[in-house]
């Protein structure tokens, strides 16, 4: 019988549970944005889970270790994007400056979640796969980054930088116009991801400045804007 002193494992164990965790949440990702591919190549229904594994090189199996079935994959998508828009939307909220600038940041995360994080592919539109709970669940932070906006919106509209208004209707207007992307998002076509976020700030944002301040805008030549990441 050996009698070699074992050493504690409980730091060894808390660090190796979290890298395991850390590796766990990067593949899931990793099968989200191909699920997310495949997704809108073929619609929910239409995209197999046996696709979706051939894409990454995994067995059938091996997905199951990550996801029990393709609706688990389908929420981690709307949830995984929600996160990181409710991040941000909490970053800049935190961070302060002008209701335009921030309200510009947060439309070009949405274009870049939209187009980078799930490849265009229009789940953000269909929400009727999920079952009750899960949509719950979905509908309760999507109406978080909602009020978030909206609070944004009447803030700009107190302070005299956007025109009285509506802003529930206004905020409709602004997500509606990013989710459409998905519609006619071709990722072989030509448009980069920062070009088409910095395309729609410009526009929704124009469309919210009072009319005296769309007249000044009009008279100035914008300067030239770098080019966006490609697709």
């Amino acid at each position: 019988m050996s009698t070699s002193v074992r050493r504690p494992l409980t730091t060894g164990l808390a660090a190796g549970k979290g890298d395991r965790l850390g590796k766990v949440r990067r593949k899931r990702v990793e099968i989200l944005k191909s699920a997310a591919a495949a997704f809108r190549r073929r619609g929910y229904h239409g995209a197999s889970v046996e696709e979706i594994a051939r894409t990454l090189r995994m067995t059938k199996g091996n997905l199951y270790y990550y996801f029990k079935d393709k609706e688990e994959i389908l929420f981690f998508c709307h949830d995984y994007s929600l996160d990181i828009l409710l991040d941000l939307l909490a970053r800049v909220q935190k961070e302060g400056g002008p209701p335009e600038e921030r309200l510009r940041t947060l439309i070009e995360a949405f274009v870049h979640m939209i187009i980078d994080e799930l490849q265009g592919t229009a789940l953000t539109m269909d929400l009727r796969a999920l079952s009750p709970r899960l949509l719950a669940r979905v509908i309760a932070k999507r109406d978080r980054f909602d009020r978030g906006i909206r609070r944004i919106i009447a803030e700009g509209m107190a302070t005299g930088a956007f025109a009285p208004g509506d802003s529930k209707l206004r905020t409709f207007a602004i997500l509606g116009a990013v989710n459409w992307i998905t519609r006619w998002f071709d990722p072989r076509g030509p448009a980069r991801s920062g070009q088409i976020g910095r395309t729609f700030a410009d526009f929704l944002l124009a469309g919210l400045r009072p009319l005296s301040a769309r007249a000044a805008g009009r008279a100035r030549p914008l300067p030239p804007r770098p080019r966006g990441k490609a697709l």
